[in-house]
């Protein structure tokens, strides 16, 4: 009986997936990357917003509204969070960044490091 209980325990270890691990791309802001440079870019995800340099904006307008900002492609954004928001929200800002073509992406401190 001992053997069964082993040999399915075995199994299930073999068989589990624990889970897709993935590289998630960000710099902090003492990685050396470009100088900042122009004028201010501050993404700041909150609970139900995001906020480009204080100012509401809805996702669909944001890589308009920092392209506007830009000198070029390559110039640095900053990211931030409100206390409270989830790791995932931040996530989902941050591929909306990367789907709009925004690569230079820095993560900063929260609201409370401003």
């Amino acid at each position: 009986m001992i053997d069964v209980v082993f040999l399915l325990l075995v199994f299930f270890m073999l068989a589990a997936r624990f889970g897709t691990v993935f590289h998630v791309p960000i710099a902090s802001a003492t990685s050396g990357l470009a100088p900042y440079s122009g004028p201010p870019r501050l993404v700041t995800v909150a609970q139900t917003t995001l906020l480009l340099n204080g100012v509401v904006v809805d996702e669909s307008s944001l890589g308009q509204a920092l392209s506007n900002l830009m000198q070029s492609p390559e110039d640095v954004i900053l990211l931030t969070a409100s206390q409270g928001v989830s790791t995932q929200r931040l996530i989902w800002a941050l591929d909306i960044l990367r789907t709009q073509g925004f690569e230079q992406v820095v993560m900063v401190g929260g609201d409370d490091a401003l």
